[in-house]
């Protein structure tokens, strides 16, 4: 069967590129997670292929690697893992008469197989449970259904739109891009020990966003559930609408995604459910192609968590990642303020409103041993280290360090 344009229909690698998710008058590399923007300049590591009226991508990562948490075993928090971080998404479009665009997106994540319900061994990260328990120094696994929403967006004009959607689950208007969609952080198999305290409501079971565009400016806000998702990563979290978020996003150029929001997200915690988080976030995305299938990719963010009658817990990550052809040199720098609940510590020893000053330090390589059918096998290694307090020594010894190996299965960078 052809289209309109005489093409068949099928995988199309190069032609046809898709919109943006929420405007037919921008590029789809400022797509970024959710609602949120990336550089127009950003790279995009995909499959496009398209019937006679829609438009498709599909899109993921798999790392399968073996981590070694606290080498050396300083500390008594450490652990080690063979395991398999994962997702996988569908993004779909069609115009919608002369000025209307749907889509809607599937994302999914196997996490739940691959790393248990109590996820992979990470120092110093924290969030959510397993089996009754505050998971700490390690990274929760992702839900089966990450992402499942719809969205309408009407041309005003080529310099201003109009939007709205839905997900069940979806991402609110709350923080930068997601990591897992972050160019500079797709060659790194964790999550950022800062995870939630920017993107950590990428989850939420029930969420509703308005948008306005004008020209590269964007107003939105979002309802949804401020629960984070339970124990049972296989089902659909009772929706409550309950928490509220906005986000103003500037793109001055192709090349920068700028960003500022704030949000009330009511009792995300289960273990928790009487302290509410308010969330303030800002970011700078920053991507540049420099030579043929070469770019540069740098993310620099701040966010903010402020319970109340609480201490407000700082925390700061700058990222990048430089793309040679086949080879790709990453780093990450954060800087976390973990309060005593964080870290799952006794109040009575460290006291019950305590911050404690976590400094975390990545660097990696990575290698593209084979290019099949627009699919890449890399091969890569990292190492971290932490520089902790005193104060907890005992528990995580002194600088703990981490290593993992990995071999990484992402699409090929398309060609738009």
């Amino acid at each position: 069967m052809k289209d309109s344009t005489g093409k068949k229909d099928g995988m199309e690698h190069m032609s046809m590129p898709m919109s943006h998710a929420f405007s037919r008058n921008l590029p789809m590399n400022r797509n970024g997670s959710g609602s949120s923007w990336l550089p127009d300049a950003s790279p995009m590591y995909g499959y496009m292929f398209h019937s006679r009226k829609w438009m498709y991508m599909l899109h993921g990562n798999v790392f399968l690697r073996y981590t070694y948490q606290d080498i050396g075993r300083k500390g008594d928090r450490g652990g080690d893992k063979f395991d398999a971080p994962n997702w996988f998404m569908l993004m779909a479009q069609r115009n919608v008469g002369k000025k209307g665009l749907f889509h809607y997106e599937v994302m999914v994540s196997l996490d739940r197989l691959t790393e248990g319900g109590a996820g992979y061994p990470l120092l110093f990260q924290s969030g959510e449970s397993w089996k009754g328990q505050p998971l700490v120094d390690r990274q929760h696994p992702h839900d089966l259904f990450s992402g499942l929403s719809v969205g309408y967006a009407y041309a005003l004009s080529k310099h201003a739109d109009i939007y709205a959607s839905f997900g069940y689950p979806g991402e609110p208007a709350l923080g930068s891009v997601a990591f897992m969609h972050r160019p500079s952080a797709m060659n790194n198999p964790d999550a950022p020990i800062s995870h939630h305290w920017n993107d950590g409501t990428h989850i939420t079971f029930g969420v509703a966003t308005l948008g306005f565009r004008l020209y590269d400016f964007k107003l939105e806000g979002s309802v949804f559930t401020g629960r984070e998702p339970d124990e049972n990563r296989y089902n659909f979290d009772k929706m409550r609408f309950d928490s509220w978020s906005g986000r103003i996003s500037y793109n001055p150029s192709r090349n920068w995604a700028l960003q500022v929001s704030h949000g009330h997200i009511r009792s995300p915690e289960l273990l928790h459910p009487e302290e509410d988080i308010d969330r303030t976030t800002a970011s700078a995305v920053f991507s540049l192609p420099f030579a043929q299938h070469s770019h540069l990719n740098i993310t620099g963010l701040w966010g903010l968590n402020k319970i109340k009658s609480h201490p407000g817990e700082n925390a700061v990550l700058l990222e990048g990642a430089v793309n040679m052809k086949r080879t790709a040199v990453y780093t990450r720098y954060e800087w976390v303020e973990k309060s005593t609940e964080e870290l799952n510590l006794d109040p009575a020893q460290y006291g019950a409103d305590q911050l404690f000053t976590v400094h975390a330090l990545t660097a990696g390589v990575s290698y593209d041993l084979l290019r099949v059918a627009h699919t890449r096998l890399a091969v890569g290694a990292q190492c971290s280290v932490f520089f902790n307090e005193k104060a907890l020594h005992s528990l995580y010894g002194i600088n703990p360090m981490a290593g993992e190996v990995y071999v990484r299965i992402y699409p090929d960078l398309m060609k738009l």
